[in-house]
């Protein structure tokens, strides 16, 4: 049942697509192809001026508070460190108009190189369909309708041996967090030199903290936990913040994330009570 359309363009989405665009940014350091598997995919660009993005106005809070129309200028070191996201997003839209927001195929396709390929996931028949009409017909791009956590096991290792998979479930059904966890030890096991962005809810449950009982029963794993949160971690009701595990990090995404998330924690904060956290594992 879930749509993305309603939260395109949310800060969730500028977390996990700044880091998504730093990631292949540094892939793209070296002249080898990589592959980018993206399991969740949704439908590639919303359309902020739709129904169902107007319906939540998520947006405003995220994507709108760093490059929308009232927003205020970004400093010069955040919009640098930014701009491989933040290009694609002005790229969609005219100036002075937020009407668009790239989806993660879409971050990845921008970015990727010639000889790069993209395999997009979406089992949905109506954001598969969408994502089809925008991407189908790139060579570079594969589409496919599977269940997620089955493309995952059919799709690695990769080819190439070199790229990134992005886990990026809703988080409805009650299983959920139990087939997220278990694919991080797929992408593990199969493909133990690529990196995997894992991005996952901060709600007053508290299953979030699964996450960190992961990396305490693998001490071995070299990972960087990262996590914004726009309001109390206790409030009771919707998205108090969100949060990536990033297992085989770039060795310069540290640095990048200590100087990005206290930006993002004071421009997106919605409420006092929120933050950041940066935890490193095997990262120095």
């Amino acid at each position: 049942n879930y749509r993305h359309a309603y939260h395109a363009g949310n800060f969730g989405d500028v977390l996990k697509h700044a880091v998504l665009a730093s990631i292949l940014t540094y892939l793209k350091r070296k002249p080898q192809p990589f592959r980018v598997i993206d399991a969740h995919a949704g439908i590639g660009r919303y359309d902020l001026t739709g129904v169902e993005a107007g319906k939540t106005g998520e947006r405003e809070g995220g994507i709108g508070r760093l490059i929308g129309p009232s927003a205020a200028p970004l400093p010069a070191d955040i919009d640098a460190l930014l701009a491989p996201y933040l290009d694609i997003v002005r790229a969609l839209n005219q100036p002075g108009r937020l009407d668009f927001y790239p989806g993660s195929p879409l971050v990845a396709r921008m970015l990727m190189r010639p000889d790069d390929r993209l395999v997009v996931n979406e089992l949905h028949p109506e954001d598969r369909a969408l994502l089809e009409a925008e991407l189908g017909r790139d060579k570079a791009v594969k589409v496919m309708g599977l269940d997620a956590w089955a493309a995952i096991k059919a799709l690695l290792p990769p080819p190439e041996r070199r790229g990134l998979v992005l886990i990026d479930p809703p988080y409805e059904q009650p299983d959920e967090w139990d087939k997220a966890i278990a694919a991080v030890g797929e992408v593990q096991k199969r493909f133990a030199t690529g990196v995997l962005m894992l991005w996952y809810p901060i709600k007053v449950s508290g299953e979030h903290r699964r996450v960190h009982d992961l990396m305490a029963r693998d001490p071995a794993l070299k990972a960087i936990v990262a996590e914004l949160t726009i309001r109390p971690e206790v409030e009771a009701r919707g998205l108090n913040g969100s949060g990536l595990l990033i297992l085989n990090p770039p060795w310069t995404l540290k640095d990048e994330l200590e100087r990005l998330l206290p930006f993002l924690a004071e421009r997106l904060a919605q409420r006092p009570g929120g933050g950041y956290r940066i935890e490193k594992f095997n990262v120095s």
